[in-house]
């Protein structure tokens, strides 16, 4: 029942249409848009709410990071465990290379004492960067940055450090000239470690040697290391040279084809190391009585030749 002059209060209180309080938020959206890339109004704004809320930013992140540094700091940690173990292992095995290789040392000195055989001097050398190589392709030639003002002559060996390289051929005075020991017009004395064979190694050209001048019946087989043989007096006996890779054995030919490995990285170095050139042993002199042969020096007189 109503009071004169007052309506009821309506059950459900009706304001703007929904559609219409959409077409109104979309259009203030897209002023708001369009006056903040004209005019950068609300840089401003957004600057100080992300100052604001930094703090809470990195507290939210930290529960994410504390995870993942744990997880970092586990895996580090086995995989240093791991390395841990291996270097232990290699350490031992190190010095117990370390401990037959003096011993093997005493031993050879000791046997060179017994046979009156004198030490080998150790070599000097110096380290030398690879510049680039040879501009011919038919050569296998490098270029070092040592020249004459570093001492460097020609026919000094070259090595790495597994083996032999090769050989310095021509010298500049900042740079010189290396033939690899696959070059085609190189050769360097062998023998076989093995068996103690000797031979003669010439390049075979791309990155390959050829064991030549050996009959088909020779003591050689696949695996055998090669090593100087110092015949030559340029290259230190000894020096790891190549490894025998294929061997091709045919009764019609006297010699066998043998093709070579390279030990040491001929194709494929940064740095390499030129030895000083090989010191001899002096020339014992002659005796000088050898030197007086009958009849020489004198002069055969007329009165004497007819008689």
């Amino acid at each position: 029942m109503s009071v004169v002059g007052h309506s009821p209060p309506p059950f459900f209180k009706r304001g703007v249409a929904p559609l219409a309080r959409l077409a109104i938020f979309v259009s203030l959206c897209l002023f708001l848009l369009v006056v903040d890339l004209r005019f950068r109004t609300l840089d401003m704004l957004r600057a100080t709410i992300a100052t604001l809320i930094y703090p809470l930013q990195q507290l939210a992140y930290r529960p994410v990071e504390f995870a993942s540094g744990a997880g970092e700091y586990f895996s580090s940690l086995t995989t240093l465990q791991a390395e841990n173990a291996e270097l232990r292992d290699r350490e031992l095995s190190t010095a117990n290379r370390l401990m037959r290789q003096e011993h093997l040392e005493l031993e050879n000195r000791r046997l060179r004492e017994l046979l009156g055989m004198r030490e080998r001097q150790p070599t000097q050398g110096q380290v030398a960067d690879l510049l680039y190589a040879a501009r011919d392709p038919f050569s296998r030639r490098v270029i070092i940055d040592k020249g004459m003002q570093n001492d460097i002559v020609t026919g000094q060996v070259v090595v790495d450090d597994v083996g032999v390289v090769g050989q310095v051929t021509r010298v500049f005075p900042l740079i010189s000239e290396v033939t690899l020991l696959t070059d085609k017009n190189q050769a360097i004395p062998v023998q076989v470690q093995r068996s103690g064979l000797r031979a003669v190694l010439a390049g075979a050209g791309a990155g390959q040697m050829e064991l030549r001048f050996l009959a088909a019946n020779a003591e050689v087989e696949v695996g055998d290391i090669l090593v100087t043989s110092g015949l030559d007096g340029v290259y230190l006996p000894g020096l790891p040279v190549a490894r025998i890779v294929k061997i091709d054995r045919d009764a019609a030919y006297t010699f066998a084809r043998i093709l070579c490995q390279p030990l040491a990285g001929v194709e494929r170095n940064g740095q390499v190391l030129v030895l000083a050139p090989r010191e001899m042993p002096a020339a014992q002199p002659e005796d000088q009585s050898n030197n007086d042969t009958p009849g020489k020096g004198r002069k055969v007189k007329r009165g004497q030749a007819a008689h």
